[in-house]
């Protein structure tokens, strides 16, 4: 007698969101046994002093003890991790900020406006591509930097090996508010409606191809506005449909943690945690950290394909197949075969998600053009220039 396994969901609606089951979910205490190299249990968050756990994944077998404790701690546990003193030598930490505060002031003066995903542009101070930015005034200072073991750690345990980091400075000023709460990229970049086109299985994978963290680069006081986080809410299969909903947004103002931090120390957090930057109430503290978006190697296509060159030869077939009476649907599949229907990576310095939380993605711009029935040559210009923006 054979045995069948339980048939997964499929797709995940608003429907699903029920608060009562998200409840059951988050309202628990995490057991300190479940993470015995952590120093402490703080808020329900394991807090692992840095050195001691340098010292533990010193050798192999120690290196795979903690890359699995880290791992269930992100995947099944409170989903968050605190590294105290992640950055111990404040020289080079020092360095990195003073690199950071002079792209903020050179940027400010410049006049460059800022879009930010979940907050108002100008609330922060916000360095786009920070990676690229750093490494390219202070290679010295990006190598120091970036040669820290922890951050290295935990990278390959949650992606594996060929993980490509990037990074934002995002500088919280006194007075800046709070960010919504949110998930964060990929799906929780997406509107509900996108959202919820992907399928379940999707949502699931999703947050196994980013890490999130977030580095302090001074120290943050409560009243300073650090991160706010709800554990064991990554754990919540439709919450990238229920995090905008306003009974899990009331939920989420009532129930998340916040955690002072010390320059140096280091947060990293499963992506589909719910969190949101907290309010800068201090008189005087600008509250600088690193963001670090840390992505799966397999994030990509196998092949290379000018895409803008295989829209701009097919774009006059549909033009002209929708006047001979193509359906919606037919013109529909045609550019997702042919156009990028995914708007990242792109450069968020000339193409900032101001009125959104993503700017067009190719496929968006060929749609359009079909609506409106731009000519070939109107439509490769928009292409070009879309291309342009996207550049580093």
């Amino acid at each position: 007698m054979s045995v069948v396994a339980p048939r997964s969901q499929t797709w995940l609606s608003a429907a699903d969101c029920a608060l009562d089951t998200f409840r059951a979910l988050v309202e628990r205490t995490t057991d300190p046994g479940d993470h015995p190299g952590a120093d402490a249990v703080e808020q329900n968050v394991p807090v692992y002093d840095g050195e001691r756990l340098r010292v533990r994944a010193a050798t192999g077998p120690g290196r795979r003890e903690a890359q699995a404790e880290l791992v269930h701690a992100l995947l099944d546990g409170p989903g968050i991790v605190v590294f105290k003193g992640a950055f111990p030598d404040s020289t080079v930490l020092g360095r990195a900020t003073e690199a950071f505060t002079a792209l903020i002031e050179e940027e400010r003066a410049a006049g460059s406006a800022r879009g930010d995903h979940f907050a108002k542009p100008g609330a922060n101070d916000r360095v786009w591509n920070a990676l690229e930015k750093l490494a390219r005034t202070a290679p010295e200072v990006f190598a120091d930097y970036y040669a820290n073991d922890l951050i290295a750690l935990v990278a390959t345990a949650w992606l594996g090996p060929g993980y490509q980091i990037t990074s934002q400075i995002n500088q919280v000023n006194p007075g800046g508010a709070a960010q919504s709460v949110h998930r964060d990229y990929h799906l929780g970049f997406l509107s509900e409606a996108r959202a919820a086109a992907y399928p379940a299985h999707v949502h699931r994978l999703s947050p196994a191809l980013t890490l999130q963290g977030a580095v302090a680069h001074c120290d943050m006081p409560v009243e300073s506005g650090p991160t706010l986080y709800l554990p064991y809410s990554q754990t919540y299969e439709p919450g990238y449909l229920a995090w905008r909903r306003p009974e899990f947004m009331a939920y989420f103002a009532g129930h998340h943690v916040q955690l002072p931090l010390e320059a140096g120390d280091a947060v990293f957090f499963n992506p589909a945690l719910f969190h949101a930057a907290g309010h800068n109430r201090s008189a005087d503290i600008r509250r600088m950290a690193n963001l670090l978006q840390i992505s799966s190697a397999f994030g990509r296509a196998m092949e290379t394909v000018d895409r803008e060159a295989v829209v701009n030869a097919v774009f006059p077939v549909l033009r002209r197949r929708k006047a001979e009476g193509a359906t919606e649907e037919w013109l529909h599949n045609v550019v997702a075969a042919c156009a990028e229907g995914y708007p990242f990576p792109t450069n968020l310095d000339l193409d900032p998600p101001v009125d959104g939380l993503a700017p067009d993605s190719q496929a968006d711009l060929v749609r359009r053009a079909l609506e409106r029935d731009r000519t070939p040559d109107a439509l490769r210009a928009e292409l070009r220039s879309g291309a342009e923006r996207r550049q580093s």
